[in-house]
C-alpha cells in the first residue's frame, strides 16, 4: 500500500518583501499544501499562498497560535526580527508546531547590541572595539578619549535605523546625545554601543541552523544608502546582489570557521541554541572579515536576492523543517550557478515622510525576473502602495551584469506615482577586477598542502621501523619485508574508516585522539590473524585543507603507529571543495602485516569444547556504535561540551573522544609461542557477530556478562537509551575489545603474560558443543547484571 504523505501547511509571519519572497519559496515545495501569511501584503495571496488579517505584535501571538492549531499548520516561519525578541517562536514552540527562528532569548543577538558585542568578546569572535553604556556621561568620555573614529548604535531595535556615523568627534557627541538624551530610538537607546569605524568592503551572509551544523546562503552586498553613489540618508536597502564577487571561496570558509560555526557553537554552549537564520553583517578590513551585527532573522532586500538561486532539487520547506527539528545536517542545502540583483523600488520621499495608497501597475516580466511586493495593499481588485520600500525586483542570470539587466528590465514593468529607485545597484561588483582563476580560486590550496607535507615529516618518521625509514613526499611507500626477518611469510591486510565518532571530532576540533582510532581498527585486526602489522597508509579527505587540523589527525595516526610497532609510510590528502561541507572530513587507512605461514590464526581445527574465553579489557566504546551513541547524547539533552555524567573532569566530547585501544604489542608474544588459538577483535557487531567469525560449526561460544564489570559509559549509554541488554551486546563492545580462544591448560599462563603487558584480562566464557540449532554461534548470558 503506497505511504500517504500529508501537505505542510507554513505559517509565514510579516508582511513585507522578504515575506513574500519566503512565502513564494516555500509555495514551491511539492510538500507544501498552503502558505499562509500573517499579515501579509498586496502580492502574497494566490495559488498556494493566501493572506490572513493578524498582526504580529505581542498582543497578537495568542491569535496567530490559535489560527495555526485551526488551520493544521506544520510549519511556522517568523519574519520580523521585533516578534522574535517578543518570544513568539516560544509561542509556538509551547503548543508544540515546528518554528524556524530562534528563542527570545537566542533573539537577543539582535535585540540587544550591547549583548551580543558581549557575546563575540566571550567567543572570540573578530568584531571592532567597543565599549557598552548607559551613562550619557561615561560614553561621552569615551569618545573623547578614543583613538579611532567611532560609530553609534542604539543597543535595542531600531527598525534597521539605529546606527550613526559621525566623522568629528563633535558629530559624535552630539549622536550620543541625540540617541541617549534626546531618545531619537525611544527605548532603543537606553543603552549604546560605541564601536571602531570598521573600513574596507561589507558583505550580509544568511546561514540556517538548528543549533549545531550551519549552512550558509550566497553572501550577498546590499546598498544602504538612498540615491546613486552611496549619497543620502540610510534606508533598509535599496538593492542586492549575490554571490558578492568579494566573498571567494577562501573568505568564505574563513568566516564559517572563525565567526558563524563559534556562534552558533557559542550560543548553545551558554544555553540559548539558535535555530532559524542567522544574518550576520561583515566588514571586510585589512586584517581579515569582522563582524558588524548580528540579525536573529532573514534580511530584506538579501533575501529577495539570494532564494532565487536556489536550486530546483531545494525544497526551502524541508531545509527548515529540518533546522526546527534538529536534523539540518541530513538535508542539502543548494544553489544554482548563476547571480542574482535585487533593485528596490521605493516611494518618494522615503526615508522620510510618503505618501501612501497611490495604484501601481504591473506589465508582463521575463523570464527569471521576479516582482515582491513590500509596502504594498489590496484597495478592492487595485494594489496600491501602502509603505516606503514598496517593490523589490529581482533579476537571475549567469552573470552579475546579466542578473542586473533583467532586474532592471523588471523595474520598467512597474510604475506608480512618485516611484524612485537607484540605478547603480551592483557598481561594487561590476568594478570588481577581473582575475585569472587559479586552482586556489577552485578551493584547492596546494601551498597549503606543501606546507602540511613539511609539517607532518618530523611525525611520520618517529614510527621508522626495520624495513624502513618512513620518509614521505615520494609517488609510493617502499617497505622491505627481507628485513623483517621472515622466512615463510604470509602477508595480511586491512582497511577500514573511524566511522560517525568523527562527527564528535568534527563539532569539538579535537583531532588526534581519531587518528590513533585509525590505525587500532586496522592493526587490531591484523593480529587477529597472528600477524604482525607491518606498514600503514591513510588517506584524509576534506572540503577545505585545515592545515592544523590534519596535522593534528596525522599527529594521532603516527602515534597509533607506534603503539602497533608499525611504520607510517604514506598516505594521502584530497581536497574536494563542494564534497564536504566546512570543517569535515572523512579517513580511511590501510595496513599489511606480515605471519609466518604455520602461525597463521584462527587455528579452527585446534578449537575444542571446554576451552577458555579469555576477554581484554576496552579503552572505552572504541570506534563502532557511534551513529547511537549520538543519538541517545541527543535524547539525552546533552551536548558534547556538557559535563561528562560518567567521569569525572571530562566533557562528553573529551570522554567519548578516548582512543581505541591497540592490543598488538601484548598479544605478538603470545601468538609467537602458540598460546591462542583464535582471536575476535569486538568491532561493530559486538560479541554476537565478531566472535563466531572464528569458530568451526561444531562449537559455540558462551559468555558470562557476570565475568566482568559493565564499564560506567556502557552503563550510562543503556540507561539513558533504554537500550536493551541483547542490543547492546550485537552493537558495542561493552567493555572487552579483544576476545581470546585458549586451551584450558593456557589460562593462567595467558593471564600472567597480559597483566605483565600492562592489560587488564578475565575468562569471560568458554567453548562448548554446539547442536544444529547453534552451531558457530555466541550468545551472552546473564546480561540482567548489565
Amino acid at each position: 500500500m503506497a505511504r500517504i504523505r500529508v501537505a505542510l501547511n507554513v505559517l509565514v509571519i510579516g508582511g513585507g518583501g522578504r515575506e513574500h519572497a519566503l512565502a513564494w519559496a516555500l509555495a514551491k515545495s511539492e510538500r507544501v499544501g498552503k502558505v499562509y501569511v500573517a499579515p501579509g501584503n498586496g502580492g502574497t495571496s494566490g495559488g498556494k499562498i493566501e493572506n490572513v488579517a493578524i498582526g504580529h505584535s505581542a498582543s497578537d501571538f495568542a491569535k496567530l497560535v490559535e489560527f495555526a492549531q485551526t488551520q493544521s499548520v506544520g510549519l511556522v516561519v517568523p519574519g520580523p526580527e521585533q516578534p522574535l525578541v517578543d518570544g513568539i517562536s516560544d509561542a509556538f514552540k509551547k503548543v508544540g508546531i515546528p518554528t524556524f527562528g530562534p528563542s527570545a532569548r537566542a533573539a537577543r543577538i539582535e535585540g540587544s547590541k550591547a549583548f551580543s558585542k558581549d557575546f563575540m568578546k566571550k567567543h572570540g569572535i573578530p568584531t571592532a572595539a567597543y565599549g557598552n553604556f548607559t551613562d550619557y556621561n561615561e560614553a561621552c568620555e569615551f569618545v573623547k578619549n578614543a583613538t579611532f573614529d567611532v560609530v553609534i548604535k542604539a543597543s535595542g531595535l531600531a527598525a534597521g535605523k539605529g546606527v550613526l556615523m559621525p566623522t568629528t568627534k563633535e558629530e559624535a557627541l552630539e549622536a550620543l546625545k541625540s540617541v541617549m538624551v534626546d531618545r531619537e530610538f525611544g527605548d532603543a537607546g537606553s543603552e549604546v554601543v560605541v564601536e571602531e569605524l570598521l573600513v574596507g568592503q561589507e558583505i550580509s551572509v544568511l546561514a540556517v541552523s538548528d543549533g549545531y551544523t550551519v549552512a550558509s546562503f550566497p553572501a550577498a552586498q546590499d546598498h544602504k544608502r538612498a540615491y546613486d553613489g552611496d549619497a543620502g540618508p540610510n534606508t533598509g536597502g535599496m538593492g542586492a546582489y549575490a554571490p558578492a564577487p568579494v566573498a571567494t571561496a577562501e573568505l568564505l570558509q574563513k568566516i564559517h570557521k572563525s565567526v558563524l560555526q563559534p556562534s552558533i557553537d557559542g550560543m548553545r554552549r551558554d544555553g540559548f541554541p539558535f535555530v532559524g537564520c542567522l544574518f550576520t553583517g561583515f566588514m571586510l578590513t585589512a586584517d581579515g572579515p569582522k563582524v558588524l551585527e548580528y540579525n536573529c532573522r532573514f534580511g530584506d532586500p538579501e533575501t529577495e536576492a539570494v532564494l532565487p538561486l536556489l536550486d530546483e532539487s531545494c525544497d526551502l520547506a524541508e531545509v527548515f523543517l529540518a533546522a526546527a527539528e534538529g536534523r539540518l545536517d541530513a538535508v542539502p542545502l543548494k544553489f544554482r550557478d548563476g547571480f542574482s540583483a535585487t533593485v528596490v523600488v521605493a516611494s518618494g520621499g522615503y526615508p522620510g515622510s510618503y505618501a501612501k495608497g497611490r495604484a501601481i501597475a504591473f506589465k508582463p516580466t521575463a523570464a527569471d525576473t521576479h516582482v515582491f511586493h513590500a509596502g504594498t495593499a489590496c484597495d478592492g481588485s487595485q494594489v496600491v502602495t501602502a509603505g516606503g520600500r514598496v517593490l523589490a525586483v529581482t533579476g537571475v542570470s549567469d552573470t552579475v551584469q546579466g542578473a542586473l539587466d533583467r532586474a532592471y528590465a523588471g523595474v520598467a514593468t512597474v510604475s506608480f506615482d512618485g516611484a524612485f529607485h537607484r540605478t547603480d545597484i551592483g557598481f561594487r561588483a561590476l568594478n570588481q577586477p577581473r582575475e585569472g582563476l587559479s586552482y586556489a580560486d577552485a578551493g584547492v590550496d596546494i601551498d597549503a598542502g606543501n606546507r602540511l607535507v613539511d609539517l607532518i615529516k618530523p611525525i611520520v618518521k618517529a614510527t621508522r621501523r626495520a624495513g624502513t625509514d618512513s620518509d614521505i613526499g615520494g609517488f609510493g611507500g617502499v617497505f622491505d619485508l627481507k628485513a623483517t626477518g621472515y622466512k615463510d611469510p604470509v602477508l595480511v591486510s586491512a582497511t577500514d574508516g573511524v566511522g560517525t565518532k568523527l562527527k564528535i571530532a568534527h563539532e569539538t576540533r579535537v583531532h588526534d585522539t581519531v587518528g590513533v582510532d585509525l590505525v587500532a581498527m586496522q592493526v587490531n585486526d591484523i593480529i587477529v590473524q597472528g600477524a604482525e602489522p607491518l606498514f600503514f597508509l591513510d588517506y584524509y579527505a576534506c572540503g577545505h585543507l585545515d592545515v592544523e587540523a590534519t596535522r593534528d589527525f596525522v599527529r594521532g595516526v603516527a602515534d597509533g603507529c607506534v603503539q602497533a610497532g608499525c611504520a607510517l609510510i604514506g598516505g594521502e590528502t584530497a581536497e574536494m571543495p563542494g564534497l564536504y561541507a566546512a570543517g569535515e572530513y572523512d579517513v580511511a587507512g590501510f595496513a599489511v602485516g606480515a605471519v609466518e605461514r604455520s602461525e597463521i590464526l584462527p587455528r579452527m581445527d585446534d578449537i575444542d569444547s571446554g576451552d577458555v574465553l579469555v576477554g581484554l579489557a576496552s579503552s572505552g566504546i572504541h570506534s563502532n556504535g557511534f551513529s547511537l551513541v549520538r543519538k541517545v547524547v541527543e535524547r539525552a539533552g546533552l551536548s558534547f561540551d556538557s559535563v561528562c555524567p560518567w567521569t569525572d573532569g571530562q566533557t562528553v566530547g573529551q570522554a567519548l573522544l578516548t582512543p581505541t585501544r591497540i592490543y598488538v604489542k601484548p598479544l605478538l608474544p603470545l601468538v609467537r609461542r602458540r598460546l591462542v588459538k583464535a582471536m575476535a577483535h569486538i568491532t561493530g557487531g559486538g560479541f554476537t557477530d565478531n566472535v563466531p567469525r572464528v569458530l568451526p560449526k561444531n562449537v559455540c561460544a558462551e559468555i558470562d556478562a557476570q565475568s566482568w564489570e559493565l564499564p560506567p559509559v556502557f552503563r550510562w549509554v543503556k540507561r539513558a537509551g533504554n537500550i536493551a541488554a541483547d542490543e547492546m551486546a550485537r552493537t558495542f563492545n561493552c567493555g572487552i575489545g579483544m576476545v581470546l580462544v585458549v586451551a584450558p591448560g593456557d589460562v593462567d599462563d595467558v593471564l600472567t603474560t597480559l597483566a605483565e603487558g600492562g592489560e587488564q584480562a578475565y575468562v569471560i566464557g568458554r567453548i562448548n558443543a554446539a547442536n544444529e540449532a547453534n552451531q558457530g554461534t555466541a550468545t551472552t548470558i546473564n546480561t540482567d547484571a548489565w
